[in-house]
C-alpha cells in the first residue's frame, strides 16, 4: 500500500542522514526517477551535506586549505536536483508499522511526522568517547564531522601551548598526529594496544611505532587514558594513564567508531555482532521490503573471511549509496562485500592493508603462512628509490591469498590494490607470481615488492605441501 495519499501518484523516499551514503542513494534515484515519480525527502542533523569525512586531518594539518574542499555537493547543489533536503534536522523515531519517521528541527526543537513509501537508514558512525571524567572538557575533540574538524581548528587557533595528546593509534590517530606535527605541536600519542595501527599484525606495527618515534612523536603504548584534568579556566590541561600524566593544551580523541544504529535498534531493526545493520546483498534491511541502509551504519560481507565485518570508509559508503539508489529507482545493483582494503600515512610513512590479519585468519579457523620480505619502490640504482616491507599471508596446503600488508616510504601504500584485486579473484599466491604488472625502474623493480612477496610465499606453501 503506497502511503503517498494527498501528494499524487508519485511514492515518496525517506533518506536519514545527508553525507555519503544517503545524499549518493538520494541523488542516484533521483537519476533514476523523475520528482513526478518520486518524491525525496532527506534530513541532516548537521550543517553540511556530502563532505569527506577522511580529509578531515588534511585539513586540520593544512594540507587541505579551505573546509569547502571537502564538500562534494552542497545542500543547494540537492535542492536543485529536486531532493527535499532538511538540514538542522534529526530524525528522532523510525515508526516501521505506521511507515512514517519522527523529525526534529534541532534550533527550535519543534518536531513532526513524515510519512515514507521508501526509507535508507545512513546514519553513519559515532566517535568512541571514553567513559571517564573530563572526556567532555573543552580542548577535547571527536574528528567525525566537519562540525568537528572546525571545532578542533578553532580550538587550535585559541590555544597559546603547543603539546598536544592522540587518544588512540588507528587510521584516526596517527592522521591527526600527523596532522599536529605539521601544526608545530609536540605530540604524545597514547595508545592501548602493544603496537598502534591494531588493523596490521603487531610486527608491522612496531615499524609504524620506530617509524612515529624516529618523528619525534611520543608513543606510549600498552596504557589507557583514565582521566582528563582541567585547568582554573575549564580547559583540558593533561591526561592520565594508570603510570603517568601528560600535559595537554588540546586532546584528540582516535580511539575509532562504532555504527550509529540507535534509532534501528529502538525500530527493531535486525542489528549485527558489531552493532551495525544487516541487509541482504541489495543492501535492503533484511526482513523488510522498503527499507535500506548504508555506509557507516551497516555490517558488510567479508569476502575473505565469509564473517560480517563493520568497517567505516567513504568508498563503502558511496557504493552502497549508488546500489541503494538504483534499487530505490526501480533498477537492480549489489553490493557483494570487501576484502578490508585501508591506506593511510603518517608524515613520509605509508601504512596499507587489505585482507586477513594473523589473528583474523585464525579466528575464522584458517590455517596459513606467512612470510615478510625487504624491497624498494624503484629499481635500486634508480634515485628516490624507497624502502617497504610486505608481509603476505598464503592459506596453508591451498596457497590462496589471505592477506598483505605493507609499510614503507612514497610509493608502498598504494601497491596493496594489486593483493586487494588477487584476494577478490581468489587468485593463489602461485598464480599471482604470473601477474604482469607495470615494470620500467622509476616506478618497480624488475620483480615488483608484492610479486617477490608472492614468491617467497608460493615456496612455503609448497615446502608444507611436501
Amino acid at each position: 500500500m503506497s502511503m503517498s495519499g494527498g501528494r499524487g501518484t508519485a511514492e515518496r523516499l525517506v533518506v536519514i542522514g545527508g553525507d555519503a551514503a544517503g545524499m549518493s542513494a538520494a541523488s542516484q534515484a533521483r537519476r533514476m526517477r523523475g520528482p513526478d515519480e518520486l518524491e525525496i525527502v532527506a534530513f541532516e542533523r548537521g550543517r553540511f551535506t556530502s563532505f569527506s569525512a577522511c580529509g578531515i586531518p588534511y585539513w586540520v594539518g593544512g594540507d587541505v586549505p579551505e573546509r569547502e574542499r571537502l564538500i562534494a555537493r552542497s545542500p543547494e547543489e540537492h535542492r536543485e536536483r529536486d531532493i527535499d533536503l532538511r538540514m538542522r534536522t534529526e530524525v528522532t523515531e523510525i515508526d516501521v508499522a505506521g511507515q512514517r519517521v519522527r523529525a526534529r528541527d534541532v534550533d527550535s526543537g519543534a518536531g513532526s511526522w513524515t510519512p515514507y513509501d521508501k526509507l535508507v537508514i545512513a546514519t553513519g558512525a559515532r566517535p568512541i568517547r571514553p567513559d571517564m571524567p573530563g572526556a567532555d572538557a573543552p580542548g577535547v575533540h571527536g574528528v567525525q564531522t566537519l562540525d568537528d574538524g572546525q571545532a578542533l581548528l578553532d580550538s587550535l587557533a585559541r590555544t597559546r601551548g603547543r603539546r598536544a595528546v592522540v587518544v588512540g593509534a588507528g587510521y584516526i590517530g596517527v592522521e591527526m598526529a600527523e596532522a599536529l606535527v605539521n601544526r608545530g605541536y609536540e605530540v604524545t600519542v597514547v595508545n592501548r594496544g602493544k603496537e598502534p595501527m591494531a588493523t596490521l599484525d603487531p610486527d608491522m606495527g612496531r615499524l609504524v611505532r620506530r617509524a612515529m618515534s624516529g618523528m619525534g612523536i611520543t608513543m606510549v603504548d600498552d596504557a589507557e587514558v583514565t582521566k582528563v584534568f582541567t585547568g582554573e579556566d575549564g580547559r583540558v590541561r593533561a591526561v592520565a594513564t594508570q603510570d603517568a600524566e601528560y600535559s595537554a593544551d588540546v586532546v584528540v580523541l582516535g580511539i575509532g567508531v562504532r555504527p550509529e544504529t540507535s534509532l534501528a535498534r529502538t525500530a527493531g531493526l535486525p542489528l549485527g555482532a558489531h552493532g551495525g545493520l544487516l541487509t541482504d546483498l541489495a543492501m535492503r534491511v533484511r526482513g523488510h521490503e522498503n527499507i535500506w541502509a548504508g555506509g557507516d551504519c551497516v555490517e558488510v560481507l567479508d569476502l575473505v573471511s565469509g564473517q560480517e565485518r563493520h568497517i567505516a570508509l567513504g568508498t563503502h559508503a558511496n557504493k552502497h549509496g549508488q546500489v541503494i539508489g538504483m534499487n530505490v529507482g526501480g533498477g537492480y545493483a549489489t553490493f557483494p562485500g570487501v576484502v578490508g582494503t585501508a591506506v593511510s600515512k603518517v608524515c613520509a610513512l605509508e601504512i596499507a592493508r587489505t585482507g586477513l590479519r594473523e589473528k583474523d585468519a585464525r579466528r575464522a579457523g584458517l590455517q596459513y603462512e606467512t612470510v615478510t620480505i625487504e624491497s624498494t619502490s624503484r629499481a635500486g640504482y634508480y634515485p628516490g628509490a624507497s624502502l617497504m616491507t610486505v608481509k603476505m599471508l598464503a592459506e596453508r596446503r591451498t596457497g590462496r591469498l589471505l592477506g598483505v600488508q605493507i609499510v614503507g616510504g612514497e610509493g608502498a601504500a598504494k601497491r596493496v590494490d594489486i593483493a586487494a584485486v588477487a584476494l577478490t579473484a581468489r587468485m593463489t599466491v602461485e598464480e599471482m607470481t604470473a601477474l604482469d604488472l607495470g615494470y620500467a625502474p622509476p616506478f618497480s623493480p624488475v620483480w615488483d615488492p608484492v610479486l617477490v612477496a608472492a614468491r617467497k610465499a608460493a615456496a612455503k606453501v609448497r615446502a608444507g605441501a611436501r
